[in-house]
């Protein structure tokens, strides 16, 4: 594709965004509350778009679609398996919402900090969530480069593509802070859902239509159409990628923030149906789309630019493939700025609050400010190591932030859970995980480190809560007795 098109299109997009960025600089971000979450005050719509394009990032249309590509329709369960695993946010999700409103609560940390009555749980599970978070920024960012690399031959190269990313998070992020990063999610979910659909469709049809689309498939790779079909998707790889993706809606910090941000109860469930709709169709695009990049280029060298490939290709109308490029630009950049004001808020909030002691709000969110772009450059450091599949490094990095889960059920469904038992679980668990991802060694029985961090934490928070002693305290009694039923909409 024309390298200047590809920039038209970025500039475009750059100006919108920024545009609708500037508008909603508008009411108090002067507070944590504020700046962070938008003053609880999102409406369903807006928090339903930005849920939707901060989960489905670069992932999706580049990530997804890349492992369909590598491994065929497994892909499709492997991303079911999330829908499923979002079903915890009806179960979680007015639970944070009521909690954190009546106490004030900015981060999850915050909230298992205070449940179990420790500072130290705040601060461990804070630097366990930046420690694996700046990863899967870092996929974000790689994302975006392939995408501008695929798409202009090289033209345009990878690390351009990487900073230009890196530039716009912050930038989006520093605006208005989680109040910029919602109104442009809502524009950028609404690109990507609508163009992705309308492309797609016109793929297939110059692909000759459904029928004879998935004939050909069926007959010149059918191995795509099967499980584990070409051998990728062996059982145990199947489970190894898909438990961390099961819990992503409870262990991410940047979406169960979120959580926080409707302004009534009314307000989260229509979050969560919009999110529903949007996510399924948005999958079953970035299926088709793997398959489609497969039936018209089936020897890449990389999996990861399939997307870019197909979008570059004489199949799609130049307009089109430059709009759907902006729309997986920004879905990448949507969820890269969400991690940079998670990351920074959970930084300010229960680690330099915890360790100063009783540090004003204005002082938190300053300091929140400063960490961003220190956040942002390692993110970028981490991109330029161009180490996996998009796919397979997000669920990396999700494998090391499951390691909180048994940590969060405890916190309204077992009161015998003790601080003692969420950070010796919540150490060992990531130990567990670092080792089996850079080791080097097979893990037991062919295992992810997902499973064996899931499996680990959850015996190591049993078993030491059982030998130490529990809060007593009112506190935990107000976590175990939230009542959704009771509450006012």
């Amino acid at each position: 594709m024309n390298t200047q098109w590809v920039w038209l299109g970025v500039i475009i997009y750059i100006i919108l965004s920024l545009l609708v960025a500037l508008i909603s600089r508008r009411g108090s971000l002067t507070d944590m509350e504020g700046y962070f979450l938008g003053g609880r005050k999102m409406n369903g719509f807006m928090s339903a778009m930005s849920y939707s394009a901060t989960t489905y990032s670069a992932f999706m249309m580049v990530g997804l679609a890349g492992l369909t590509y590598q491994g065929g329709v497994g892909a499709l369960g492997f991303e079911i398996v999330y829908f499923i695993g979002v079903s915890l946010v009806a179960l979680f999700g007015p639970k944070f919402w009521l909690i954190g409103k009546k106490n004030g609560y900015v981060t999850p940390s915050e909230m298992i900090g205070d449940r179990y009555e420790s500072k130290g749980v705040a601060m461990i599970i804070a630097l366990s969530n930046c420690l694996f978070l700046i990863p899967y920024s870092a996929v974000q960012l790689a994302g975006v480069g392939y995408l501008l690399q695929g798409m202009t031959n090289n033209a345009i190269p990878f690390t351009v593509g990487v900073v230009l990313a890196t530039a716009l998070a912050l930038l989006f992020s520093v605006i208005a802070g989680i109040r910029s990063v919602v109104w442009t999610d809502a524009l950028q979910a609404i690109v990507m859902i609508i163009t992705s659909t309308i492309v797609v469709l016109i793929v297939i049809h110059g692909l000759g239509g459904f029928g004879h689309f998935f004939t050909t498939l069926k007959e010149k790779h059918p191995e795509s159409l099967a499980v584990p079909g070409n051998g990728y998707f062996s059982f145990t790889t199947f489970l190894s990628l898909t438990l961390p993706w099961f819990f992503f809606s409870m262990s991410n910090p940047q979406v169960s923030q979120r959580l926080y941000m409707p302004g009534s109860l009314r307000g989260l469930r229509n979050m969560l149906m919009g999110f529903l709709v949007f996510g399924f169709i948005y999958t079953l695009v970035s299926v088709l789309w793997g398959f489609s990049a497969f039936a018209y280029f089936p020897h890449l060298a990389t999996a990861d630019l399939a997307t870019p490939k197909l979008l570059s290709s004489s199949l799609v109308p130049t307009a089109l493939g430059i709009i759907v490029m902006i729309g997986i630009l920004a879905a990448a950049v949507s969820t890269i700025d969400a991690i940079l004001l998670t990351l920074s808020s959970l930084f300010s909030r229960d680690v330099y609050n915890n360790v100063k002691s009783d540090v004003s709000d204005r002082k938190q969110l300053q300091v929140g400010k400063v960490v961003l772009p220190i956040i942002a450059i390692l993110a970028f450091i981490f991109a330029e190591l161009q180490l996996n599949l998009i796919s397979v490094l997000s669920v990396a990095s999700s494998a090391g932030l499951i390691v909180v889960v048994p940590a969060i059920f405890g916190t309204f469904f077992w009161k015998r859970g003790t601080a003692a038992g969420v950070i010796t679980s919540v150490v060992i668990g990531a130990i567990v995980v670092l080792t089996v991802e850079f080791s080097g060694m097979k893990p037991p029985l062919q295992l992810g480190s997902g499973v064996w961090g899931l499996i680990v934490s959850a015996l190591v928070f049993i078993i030491v809560s059982f030998f130490t002693r529990a809060p007593s305290s009112s506190k935990t009694q107000e976590f175990m007795r939230i009542r959704v039923t009771d509450a006012k909409d």
